[in-house]
């Protein structure tokens, strides 16, 4: 089951570390909408601005003009794809109770849905991690977490959003990110 979307402002929250492609995934979702046709606004947060500092995204999708110029403090989405944050932040703050909670981990939703207090909404896991080390042979697990949370929200076709990340990789690292992507969508867990 997917989120209904079509009834005004979609807002995701991205949670990762710098270096990790936060900003990166965001954007790449953000382009994907608006090859679809919505209107999109894609920022990061950065902190102590240095590699491996907490860095936070957001996103918003709509079908009609967005005029909301603040952070997201309510997102209908939280995608996090560092496991060690979870030790450090809550992801499911501030999440919409009928929300998507995505996470990288090896634990399953259930797991993450008791870890979080997140009795509600649908919660998410990829083992993006071993994904991205299997297929790409480094951690780069930025855009298989964010294919996960393309084919548990429906809010972007998934061919829409890989096309995207082929045409910013092309050739041979694109082609791996496409098979992360492809095998993360299989392997995720939704509880």
């Amino acid at each position: 089951m997917t989120l209904d979307f079509s009834k005004g402002i979609t807002e995701f929250r991205w949670h990762g570390r710098g270096g990790q492609g936060v900003v990166t995934s965001n954007q790449m979702l953000g382009k994907a909408a608006l090859a679809e046709g919505n209107y999109i606004q894609a920022f990061p947060e950065f902190g102590p601005e240095r590699t491996g500092a907490p860095v936070r995204a957001f996103l918003r999708i709509s079908k009609k003009p967005i005029q909301v110029y603040a952070q997201v403090y309510a997102p209908d989405v939280v995608v996090c794809i560092d496991p060690t944050l979870l030790d450090v932040v809550n992801p499911a703050e501030g999440l919409k109770p009928e929300g998507t909670l995505v996470v990288n981990t090896v634990n399953e939703p259930t797991d993450i849905r008791k870890k979080f207090g997140f009795d509600t909404g649908k919660v998410v896991t990829v083992d993006a991690s071993t994904i991205a080390m299997e297929v790409m042979g480094r951690p780069f697990y930025n855009m298989p977490t964010m294919a996960a949370a393309v084919k548990f929200t429906g809010i972007v076709n998934a061919e829409t959003v890989i096309n995207e990340v082929l045409g910013r990789y092309p050739g041979k690292v694109g082609e791996l990110n496409k098979t992360a992507m492809e095998r993360a969508m299989k392997e995720a867990k939704v509880g």
